[in-house]
């Protein structure tokens, strides 16, 4: 329990020197994403902004004051696996971090450019996808950020007969399953790396509840004037939610940690080591969610050599 009460007065300004390391950020142009690339590249990092619209990842960019690191932007859209393939296949050199971090809440029902619900596809899919095509390339590293959602409702399960929740859909119900599906991946990567003898990590992290744009989307109008009052009132700010994911992805962790905040039931504090539900902690579901997504996506895990 070290890294526990050390962490609860971690911040960024406790990161380690990143000079020399590369980091890919998804969904990086806004909230918890461009709060976790502003961190890196202060500590030294060189930032890869991993965003659908380049012009909007351009101006979060621009925004950005740093001295030490550096920034990219690069066009990648996890709903679209022809996009994720092309981000992938343009890839040369180290990856050192990967960071799992953009996603979807709660929207209205609706289906990716291949077909899948939009939350799996793209919180889950893309990701998956995205992870083993790059990683041949990374070095150090993958860091999923997942949600403490993955155990509500009661009962949050994987719907292995009906992963689209074809007449089933309801937009909270699809949200824990991809978070759900988050941390099922990381368990399952965490056990192939360290069957294949590799030195990379698999951990996750989730940022209790900070104030982005994330809840913006909800497909309840009502939900979403609820979560402006809230937002104001018990929310911690994307900094303060990022520092989870940092603190995953740069210190001595064991493989398929859990990082969340420390207090408010997980709402808020310092970055610590947290629980996952029992769904969350099952080997057998994890391999078959993972045997599902290949065939889904026909990615499969690379050689590493």
């Amino acid at each position: 329990m070290a890294h526990t009460s050390k962490a609860r007065s971690w911040t960024a300004a406790d990161l380690p020197d990143q000079t020399g390391r590369t980091a890919v950020v998804t969904g990086a142009n806004s909230g918890l994403g461009i709060a976790t690339v502003e961190a890196l590249a202060r500590a030294g990092a060189h930032v890869v902004l991993a965003v659908r619209d380049v012009r909007r990842g351009e101006e979060a960019a621009a925004a950005v004051r740093t001295a030490r690191g550096s920034l990219e932007v690069r066009r990648l859209d996890l709903a679209d696996l022809a996009s994720v393939r092309a981000f992938a296949a343009a890839w040369q050199g180290d990856l050192d971090l990967l960071i799992n971090n953009a996603g979807v809440m709660a929207v209205p029902e609706s289906r990716t450019k291949d077909g899948f619900e939009t939350q799996f596809g793209t919180n889950h899919l893309g990701h998956f996808a995205l992870t083993n095509l790059l990683l041949p390339h990374v070095t150090d590293r993958v860091v999923t950020v997942a949600s403490a959602a993955h155990k509500t409702p009661p009962g949050t399960r994987i719907h292995f007969d009906n992963l689209n929740l074809t007449g089933a859909y309801t937009p909270y119900r699809a949200y824990s399953q991809s978070k759900l599906a988050n941390l099922l991946f990381t368990l399952e990567l965490q056990r192939r790396l360290t069957a294949a003898g590799s030195p990379v990590r698999a951990l996750a992290a989730h940022p209790g509840y900070a104030a982005t744009n994330l809840q913006s989307h909800d497909a309840s109008a009502v939900r979403r004037a609820v979560m402006r009052v809230t937002n104001r009132v018990l929310a911690q700010d994307s900094r303060a939610g990022a520092l989870p994911t940092l603190y995953a992805a740069t210190q001595d962790l064991p493989g398929a940690a859990y990082l969340g905040p420390d207090g408010l039931g997980e709402a808020r504090g310092g970055p610590a080591m947290v629980g996952r539900s029992a769904a969350a902690s099952d080997p057998e579901s994890a391999k078959r969610l993972w045997t599902a997504s290949e065939e889904l996506t026909g990615v499969v895990f690379p050689p590493l050599t």
